[in-house]
């Protein structure tokens, strides 16, 4: 019997990225297309793992390029959906075939889940990373993936000056006071904010298309959910203008509509 503590084990893990789907292989396009999302969206999807999704294009990637510039924004690409020659190209990069049919997204019907744009990727091979948890505590006993348990909901109790960031992770957060804007309010569930919300909101954040935001207050710099967001840069009607809202996601569109009163 050996008492000898090993070096390394091996654990279940459920890693969530980003995936950038491919339209096209225009280089330029798409590193300008990348360069505006970023600066709508701020420090949103800064340091999330990245799968790029290149089954719609046919022609060839620059795929060196094109991870440069995706690292060059703090958006680390782990993974490749692709056929032929660009996944060998795409593989000479260091880049791992991943297989998104098996990946479980939440709350997402079959119909909408091709439609996510930020949703759940589980890696092919357990990668050790700060959240893992062993199998046995993840399995349950009719050896499936139990959801990985609910925080408690994120109170934020007075106002977020611009530049301040709050994410509520695995949990829903709640505001008690204005959201100023250029200030950042981030939560892989729901959202409310009981004041004006006047910069960034993203809820929602780990892909679930269910998740809501609620304002008493409308009139942000963008909101988003799961990923798919809207930058608003004109003034909203005179039902949401600074009005009572909620923010939703129906068929990969977001919608905002008037709270009742």
């Amino acid at each position: 019997m050996t008492t000898e503590t090993s070096a390394l084990d091996f654990k279940s893990a459920t890693l969530y990225a980003i995936r950038v789907v491919l339209q096209h292989a225009d280089t330029a396009g798409l590193i300008a297309a990348l360069q505006k999302r970023m600066a709508d969206a701020g420090a949103f999807f800064e340091n999330e793992p990245v799968v790029v999704d290149a089954s719609r294009v046919e022609e060839t990637v620059d795929w060196p390029l094109l991870i440069k510039a995706l690292r060059d924004h703090r958006l680390p690409v782990i993974g490749v959906v692709a056929s032929g020659d660009n996944l060998a190209a795409a593989q000479a990069c260091g880049l791992t075939l991943v297989d998104l049919s098996a990946s479980p997204v939440r709350n997402v019907t079959e119909a909408q889940s091709a439609a996510v744009v930020a949703e759940p990727v589980t890696t092919a091979i357990p990668a050790p990373v700060a959240t893992t948890a062993s199998a046995a505590s993840t399995m349950s006993t009719a050896g499936k993936p139990l959801p990985a348990p609910a925080s408690p909901t994120l109170v934020v109790r007075g106002p977020l000056r611009s530049g301040q960031r709050v994410y509520a992770r695995n949990s829903d957060l709640i505001v008690m006071g204005v959201v100023s804007q250029g200030a950042e309010v981030i939560a892989d569930g729901n959202i409310h904010i009981y004041g004006p919300l006047r910069g960034k909101a993203m809820a929602g954040a780990h892909g679930d298309t269910a998740a809501r935001i609620f304002t008493t207050g409308l009139d942000a710099e963008l909101v988003a959910i799961a990923g798919v967001y809207r930058v608003i840069d004109t003034k909203l009607t005179a039902d949401l203008h600074q009005r009572p809202a909620m923010v939703s996601l129906e068929k990969d569109a977001l919608r905002m509509a008037p709270l009742e009163q």
